[in-house]
Order: structure tokens, then sequence, then C-alpha cells
């Protein structure tokens, strides 16, 4: 059994389009080098000097990882670890203008 990746769209040219793809490792660290080794450039989006980057965005059974133990959170068989970049809102435009959506 391995543990299920949901990869985000803006993702998905890493992986063939798959939106889930199946991996392994101890700890994030180690399912991200395992991801890296069947899908070449995915862990440079997900990982800068050690850590995870800042807009990045990733969960184990619904819980956020940064919460834990961040990129050595133990992961396990049949766990489900979420990927998500992070959303900014808004350029503030409309309370420049003095108008509210």
């Amino acid at each position: 059994m391995a543990i299920e990746v949901r990869i985000p769209t803006i993702l998905r040219t890493y992986t063939d389009g798959e939106k889930s793809v199946a991996g392994e490792g101890s700890t994030i660290k180690e399912l991200f080098e395992d991801l890296e080794s069947r899908h070449a450039g995915i862990q440079d989006r997900l990982v800068e000097g050690g850590e995870l980057r800042r807009f990045v965005n990733v969960y184990l059974n619904d819980e956020d990882v940064r919460f834990l133990d961040g990129i050595t959170t133990k992961v396990g068989d049949g766990d489900n670890v979420t990927i998500l970049p992070a959303v900014a809102g808004g350029s503030g435009a409309a309370e420049a203008r003095g108008t509210r959506r």
C-alpha cells in the first residue's frame, strides 16, 4: 500500500495531468524525494532550502504539516497527502475607490 498524494492543477504538468499519484517514504521529505524520482521537477516547486516553500500548504490526512513536524512529519501506508498552493486575495483596489463588493 502507498501514500496517496493529491496534486493541485498548477503542478499537474509534472504528473502528466494526474490529479493524484502514489508515493512512498516515512516522512514528507522522503515522500517528496520519491515523487521527484518519478516526476522530475516537482520537488523544487515544493521545497526550498530544506523546508516547505512559503506559499505551499501540505496537509496530512487534513492536518496542516506546519502544525505537526513540518517536512519531517511522519507518513505511512494509507495516508493521504494534499498539496495546495496558498491563495491570496485581491489588490484592495475596490476599497481604495471607496466601493465594496
